[in-house]
């Protein structure tokens, strides 16, 4: 019997960070996974980041996580999305080589010191006095911990569905976990069913891709990670077709042996990744729909196809796909599927993703009723962390929602529950123009080296950064720009010119500036920024942000500040709502529930309104 301070069960996106933050910290840890060759893997479309995830990622990244750093070295095309719009909507998306990345993650995991691993299914958790003490897999093996975080992802009780065929399995190819809802269960957990597909897999020599629009990627590719990781230097690229009524009429022959249609399907699937057939249900005005195509990798001819997720018979998915522009002699790898599977909602946990009713039992991923990498790895990182801080005797590690979208996301999930697949949006956040995908570094790396997560070095480079950039900006506010030097530029750009001498800072604030032009044009500037290394595209954007955006930056961070003050109002974990007469019986039971923390988390719980909070306030006073 081997024992360890952490078990970690499921080795997809939040079950890898999870046990890396965890071993990094200095936990001795166990992950066991039913298969050592699909660490991370990318189950649907070969992509990270996108809207609102780009943020995440690299906030994961600037926490210590590893995220950043496997998309970034796993890269085959990079895009900044909304760039259209302002800052606060930049949000970063990658492809990758699905086979590199979950191999470049199983590199990261196995040179890490502090970790072990088994290959098996857990079957039974081992619990003691109300504690976690240890798990039981399937080859009769037992390991005994101190802390358990599970991350089981779709593979509680899946079953896949094609049509009117329907069979076991997590993935398509792999096995369900079977025993572990009906014990939580008998612990007293609530567990409920939600539903997820992917689209056809299509063998890209059979394309024409001519008939399509190519993505390309950016000019200039970033990247995620603040670390020293590759530039992007070959990229490949997408494809934008899109279905037609002859589509949409071969699909509709299907609808009757719909597993959705039919009722087969009890879970809920994403509101925001609907299927094809789903959207054409929703949506029957419109005409076609959008199909990314996208590569799966370097050295494959695998396409996914963005856009058609599907649980029809596979010949209906066939025969309407090869109706679609440039699909007209596809040949297939795998049809569509849905998948259903157990979860348990995130309401039953504190705000560090422990369980309320099992001590030392986390949840992290799919298991909590969310969508999509980006946000089970962000959980799997916390649950890492605060699994690690609870065994040590540590405080525990909880982002507010002015500090990340991580904060937004879980305190989403506590206070408010989700009974469908919760997927991050930039409009989920309310300080988003403060949660930007540039600045995450500025926000996380100092929190992280608190904890002992980034290194010391890591935040001395952080804060050696903002400095010169904070120094840039003051430059540029006391830095007198004469008419000669700058009509030329202002007249290219259609902007009036100036008749006297005006602020660089000033200057830029016109919408049709850019500080890199303004460098190019301006010798002082230019100099300036050469001598101090600040030249770099990363930072130049970085410090125009913060002079244009200036003023609605200091206005979101007053908004803050407010809310802080309530995240400050700390309610006592013994707090009796039951006796509060003066609040709604739906609050009392909601309060009772969920336990918040502070006032802030109990003012965003559904169905306490504000008076509510204002008795609570008077009552904590007293």
């Amino acid at each position: 019997m081997s024992r360890y301070d952490i078990i970690v069960v499921g080795a997809g996106h939040a079950g890898c960070e999870a046990a890396a933050a965890a071993a990094n910290l200095g936990s001795k840890v166990l992950l066991i996974t039913m298969n050592m060759m699909n660490m991370a893997q990318m189950s649907c479309n070969p992509s990270m980041g996108g809207i609102a995830k780009g943020q995440i990622v690299r906030e994961i990244d600037a926490l210590g996580g590893y995220s950043g750093i496997v998309t970034d070295r796993t890269m085959i095309q990079f895009r900044m999305l909304n760039r259209s719009k302002g800052p606060a909507m930049w949000s970063p998306r990658a492809q990758n080589d699905r086979f590199l990345f979950s191999l470049e993650w199983r590199k990261l995991l196995e040179s890490t010191r502090k970790i072990d691993f088994w290959q098996d299914s857990v079957i039974r958790i081992i619990v003691k006095a109300g504690k976690i003490a240890g798990v039981e897999t399937g080859l009769g093996m037992v390991f005994k911990c101190k802390a358990l975080v599970l991350a089981n992802g779709t593979f509680l009780n899946g079953i896949i569905h094609i049509g009117e065929k329907h069979f076991s399995g997590g993935r398509i190819g792999e096995g369900a976990a079977r025993n572990l809802t009906e014990q939580l269960v008998d612990f007293g957990f609530q567990a409920s069913r939600m539903k997820t597909g992917t689209p056809a897999r299509v063998d890209g020599r059979s394309l024409d891709f001519s008939k399509m629009t190519e993505q390309p990627g950016d000019e200039k590719p970033g990247k995620f990670s603040y670390t020293d990781t590759p530039v992007l230097t070959n990229q490949r690229s997408c494809f934008l077709t899109y279905t037609s009524v002859e589509v949409h009429d071969i699909l509709r022959t299907g609808f009757d042996k719909s597993p959705m249609f039919s009722g087969r399907i009890q879970g809920k699937g994403p509101r925001y990744c609907p299927s094809i057939e789903d959207k054409i249900d929703r949506f029957a005005t419109k005409d076609r729909h959008q199909l990314f195509i996208e590569p799966e990798g370097w050295d494959t001819v695998e396409y996914y196809v963005n856009g058609f997720s599907s649980s029809l018979p596979e010949d209906i998915q066939f025969k309407a796909l090869r109706k679609v522009k440039g699909f007209e002699k596809a040949k297939f790898f795998r049809p569509g599927y849905a998948i259903e599977y157990d979860y348990f909602p995130p309401d039953q946990l504190k705000f560090t993703l422990e369980t309320r009713i099992v001590d030392g039992l986390y949840f992290a991923g799919q298991i909590n009723g969310t969508t999509g990498y980006e946000e089970a790895a962000a959980q799997g990182l916390m649950a890492g962390i605060n699994a690690h801080q609870k065994i040590k005797g540590k405080a525990d590690f909880i982002l507010k929602r002015s500090d990340a979208y991580i904060g937004v996301l879980i305190d989403d999930l506590i206070t408010k529950g989700t009974e469908e697949p919760y997927r991050m949006f930039t409009s989920r956040a309310e300080f988003r123009i403060l949660l930007r995908q540039d600045n995450a570094d500025q926000r996380l790396t100092g929190l992280s080296n608190q904890i002992g997560l980034a290194s010391a070095d890591r935040l001395k480079k952080v804060n050696g950064k903002y400095r010169k950039i904070e120094n840039f900006i003051a430059f540029l506010k006391s830095e007198t720009i004469m008419p000669d030097q700058i009509n030329d530029l202002l007249k290219e750009k259609m902007t009036d010119p100036i008749s006297q001498k005006q602020k660089a800072a000033t200057l830029l604030l016109r919408p049709q500036m850019y500080l890199k032009d303004m460098l190019a044009s301006i010798r002082q500037l230019e100099t300036y920024a050469s001598a101090n290394h600040l030249m770099d595209d990363e930072t130049v954007e970085e410090a125009e942000i913060v002079i244009k955006y200036e003023s609605y930056i200091g206005k979101e961070q007053e908004l803050a500040d407010k809310m802080i003050h309530l995240e400050n109002l700390v309610i006592p974990s013994s707090f009796d709502y039951k006796n509060l007469n003066s609040i709604t019986i739906e609050a009392r039971e909601k309060l009772d529930k969920i336990k918040p923390g502070t006032i802030g988390q109990a003012s965003r719980i559904s169905g306490v309104s504000p008076s509510d909070i204002s008795v609570l306030i008077v009552y904590l006073g007293r």
